[in-house]
């Protein structure tokens, strides 16, 4: 009887350990999780904000493009025309 006993508490500590082995990991799991979930939300946020910056700030340089090409263009078809 007294093996029997100490067979049961064995075994009850050994499921013990098991248990706070998996509590531990589950632990780690959702630190992990939150530590991705903060991550994934910093990411978004900063996605979002980069779309705003990037749809009201103007594009100065398509602009300033357009015009050089515009006064290049007449520039040019004005010297044609006065030749003929």
């Amino acid at each position: 009887m007294n093996r029997d006993k100490m067979d049961g508490f064995l075994n009850s500590v050994k499921l013990n350990e098991l248990l706070h082995k998996q509590e531990e990991q589950e632990k780690k799991k959702s630190k992990l999780l939150w530590v991705c979930a903060i991550a994934g939300a910093i990411v978004a946020v900063a996605a979002i904000v980069y779309g705003v910056y990037r749809f009201f700030t103007p594009d100065y340089l398509e602009d300033f493009e357009d015009d050089f090409e515009d006064d290049f263009e007449d520039d040019f078809f004005d010297e044609e025309d006065e030749d003929e």
